[in-house]
This record gives structure tokens, C-alpha cells and sequence, in this order.
């Protein structure tokens, strides 16, 4: 007898040989299966995470969005308006953040309500424009407010309209949001849109 080698209780060679007294060939395939079975078991038991391999790859649950690839960056700044101003462009003159970022009305809120209307997708595209009552202005004739914007924090108004910067504007003075949708429009220093 070859001691080097532990021959296992029940083989493939059983499943080729003659059958048993009382043996059918359906009782030496349900054994073979159930024999498998419990190797493939022992070896799953094996790979537990006692080898320090669960930690190297983290799983799907644990996988955060900032482990993802960075989103595209709006030209919005961070950390809202310290003040509005005015450019000049091809629509006259209209209200500018502090760094000259265009600002915008949309159409869907209510003048005056002390409420935006846009939230969800809308706020990827259309991020409110931060700031506190104490905001700067220059060259604004226009009512200058805050209300509690959907991300519940203040939200810039002026004339009774919230503000909102446009993701797709890059650069100062662009205006690349003007009349999307046809209800979406920058403003004149008196807070009025313009819709050309």
C-alpha cells in the first residue's frame, strides 16, 4: 500500500466499476455529486479572511462615488458669491458674480416667492448661486435677497428671482445658458431677464 497518498473514501474509480449488491447506478451518481460538492466546499472554507485577502479589494458596498472618476468641473465657484457686478455683452448689460460669472433666472420659479423651483438633475446643470445678504454689489439697482435654496443653503436673489450659475459656462462673461429651454435668461442690473 502507497502510504504517501490518502486515497479518498469515495473516487471516480468507484463510479467506473461494477456495482455493488443493492447499488444502482442513480445512488453512485447522487454520491459522486454530493462527493463533489464537499470538495468544492473545503475548498471554498480555505480562501477565508483570515489570509488578509478581503482587504485588499474592497467590495461593491464599500466602493465609494469619490473612488470613481472626477466628474466634470462647473466653472461655479466654490463657496458661493461674495458679491454681483455688471459686464457688458452681446445682450446689454447683465449681472456677473464677483469673478464675472454669468448668472441666470429660470423661468419656472415665481418671482418673489422666497423658493427655487429647481432641484434634482436640474441642480447639476443649474447650481445656485451662494451668498449672504452682506454681498457686494456694483453697478446693481435691482433688490438684492437670500432665500433657503433646495440645497438648504442661502441662495442669492435679486429682484425676487433666484440665481443660478450655468455648469456648460466655463469662463467669465460667457453665456452659453441664455435662453435654454426657452425659460432660462440672464438678467439686466435692475434684476429684469432678458429674453432675446
Amino acid at each position: 500500500m502507497n502510504r504517501g497518498r490518502v486515497r479518498p473514501v469515495f473516487s471516480a474509480d468507484r463510479l467506473r466499476g461494477p456495482l455493488i449488491e443493492g447499488e444502482d447506478m442513480n445512488t453512485r451518481i447522487t454520491l459522486g455529486a454530493a462527493a463533489i460538492l464537499l470538495a468544492a466546499a473545503a475548498l471554498t472554507g480555505c480562501s477565508s479572511a483570515d489570509d488578509g485577502g478581503d482587504d485588499a479589494a474592497p467590495t461593491t458596498a464599500e466602493t465609494t462615488p469619490a473612488e470613481s472618476a472626477p466628474a466634470e468641473e462647473s466653472a461655479a465657484p466654490e463657496g458661493g458669491a461674495a458679491s454681483l457686478a455688471t459686464a457688458d455683452s452681446d445682450l446689454g448689460t447683465i449681472v456677473v458674480d464677483g469673478q464675472g460669472m454669468v448668472v441666470y433666472q429660470f423661468d419656472s420659479d415665481t418671482q418673489g416667492s422666497g423658493a427655487s423651483t429647481c432641484e434634482g438633475q436640474c441642480l447639476d446643470a443649474w447650481p445656485p448661486v451662494h451668498g449672504d445678504g452682506t454681498a457686494a454689489v456694483d453697478g446693481i439697482s435691482g433688490e438684492l435677497g437670500t432665500i433657503t435654496g433646495v440645497d438648504g443653503q442661502p441662495q442669492l436673489t435679486l429682484n425676487g428671482w433666484p440665481l443660478y450659475y450655468y455648469a456648460g459656462d466655463t469662463q467669465a462673461g460667457q453665456t452659453t445658458g441664455q435662453g435654454v429651454g426657452d425659460v432660462w435668461w440672464v438678467l439686466d442690473p435692475d434684476g429684469e431677464p432678458i429674453r432675446e
